[in-house]
């Protein structure tokens, strides 16, 4: 009895202890959100970086070649991630309060750098999902070209798994030699590491499986429909948690609280309590858009978020019903069409999230767009552009940036790390050349 007094009164003490915060200092949307067990908040951005969060102090991670989509802690202080460039890195950094034993980490990264990470392989296409095995003796990293790949991080050959049948969006090891794989075609697949045949059918949902979560003999899945799913691990069900909101795009546990979230498209974090299977909570976090990254604090007392907005953010659990929605979508194309025009409304959907307009350096995915007209292709100083870009004899002017978006960039500039968009209208072009006239000159071009 007075242990569990003593154990109440912590808890108390650590949820009051808690405030809401914003981290903020990235250039794009927040993709992904992981926190170690030490308390390390690592984040993933459209902006190609990973920041790594000492309070509301960002490290940053610089190192992939788009934009970082998922995250995952190791042992000791490894952090891998996984993007859009099909790269799969692992960083050797250490943790708050924590000296990584050189030969537990650094031996096994070969004394990797850890500002720049180690690049430990590729995909074909975009990584979705990353999983360290318990020992840290395997990275699992599964991609929407439909594979799947351990990487030894002792030294060795990759092991490529039997082909899951379609993208992976989620993994998650269940002991060292069962490995989960949750599946665009909507399945959940068991892989039994000890062998080399083909992976079992635990879940066949129907609709693509998001997210995964593992707990105390029980499996948690998000789809694409909005389904919310608790099963045991040969597949039963235990709970439904489905609600009319879609889809489900993230999910953490806490062992230590027994509580699960989940983040949902429309913007809402539910928080499930895994000892008698309840909805505990259900916050919406966000006005406008998703929620694509969940993490809990170390002590269960904080959960952070992020979506749309450049800024991650965390709650206070216990009090998250005094708390307006944190994403706001402000910087997005989601934005009410009515408050710009045209050519705004076509700059903050095809060209916001990957550039500025201001000058200096900028954390967006794109160099800034201050000062275009005029501007040599591929000059603006300390962009890493790519080889295509790199010495181009394209300018910049009403003429180039009309055939930039009439052709799209991946046929106007073949092999330029611009994503592929069209503004097919000649009058909707205009526009935003226009906006761009104006809102890309200097005080003294005025």
């Amino acid at each position: 009895m007075r242990a569990g007094l003593t154990a109440l009164l912590l808890w108390a003490g650590l949820a009051q202890a808690q405030e809401f915060t914003t981290l903020k200092g990235h250039g794009g949307p927040i993709m992904d959100i992981a926190v170690s067990a030490r308390g390390q908040v690592a984040s993933a951005s459209f902006d190609n970086s990973v920041g790594l969060w000492q309070g509301r102090v960002p490290r940053w991670l610089e190192g992939h070649a788009a934009a970082v989509t998922v995250l995952a802690w190791g042992p000791g202080g490894m952090l891998a991630s996984g993007g859009d460039d099909f790269a799969v890195r692992v960083w050797d950094v250490g943790e708050v309060g924590h000296e990584v034993p050189p030969d537990q980490v650094r031996g096994k990264l070969n004394q990797v750098r850890d500002d720049v990470g180690r690049e430990v392989g590729r995909h074909l296409g975009k990584v979705a999902a990353l999983a360290f095995a318990p020992s840290g003796r395997w990275l699992a990293s599964g991609s929407w070209d439909g594979s799947i790949r351990l990487w030894p991080l002792e030294g060795g050959a990759a092991r490529d798994l039997a082909a899951p049948g379609a993208a992976v969006n989620a993994l998650a090891f269940d002991g060292e030699d069962r490995l989960l794989a949750a599946t665009a075609a909507g399945e959940v697949l068991v892989f039994d590491l000890t062998g080399d045949g083909p992976p079992v059918r635990l879940v066949r949902h129907g609709f693509g499986v998001n997210t995964l979560a593992l707990g105390d003999g029980w499996i948690a899945y998000g789809a694409v429909d909005g389904g919310t799913r608790v099963v045991d691990r040969e597949g039963r069900e235990i709970a439904d948690f489905t609600l009319d909101r879609r889809p489900i795009l993230a999910m953490d546990w806490h062992r230590g609280t027994q509580r699960l979230a989940v983040g949902d498209g429309q913007g809402y974090i539910m928080l499930v309590d895994t000892q008698d299977w309840r909805i505990a909570r259900d916050f919406r976090a966000t006005r406008n858009g998703p929620v694509w990254a969940l993490g809990f604090g170390p002590e269960g007392a904080m959960i952070y978020a992020g979506g749309i907005d450049d800024v991650a953010y965390g709650w206070p659990v216990e009090s998250l019903d005094r708390y307006a929605p944190g994403i706001t979508g402000e910087r997005s194309f989601l934005r009410a069409a009515n408050e710009m025009g045209n050519g705004e409304r076509q700059f903050m959907r095809k060209c916001s999230i990957c550039h500025s307009l201001d000058p200096g350096p900028s954390r967006k995915a794109g160099p800034t767009l201050h000062g275009v007209f005029g501007r040599r292709a591929g000059t603006v100083p300390g962009y890493p552009y790519s080889g295509i870009l790199d010495g181009s004899e394209i300018t910049w002017s009403a003429a180039t940036i009309d055939a930039l978006f009439d052709a799209g960039p991946d046929h106007y500039i073949p092999g330029s790390k611009m994503p592929m968009q069209v503004i097919a209208a000649a009058a909707d072009r205009a526009d935003l050349i226009a906006f761009l006239k104006t809102a890309t000159k200097g005080e003294a071009d005025q």
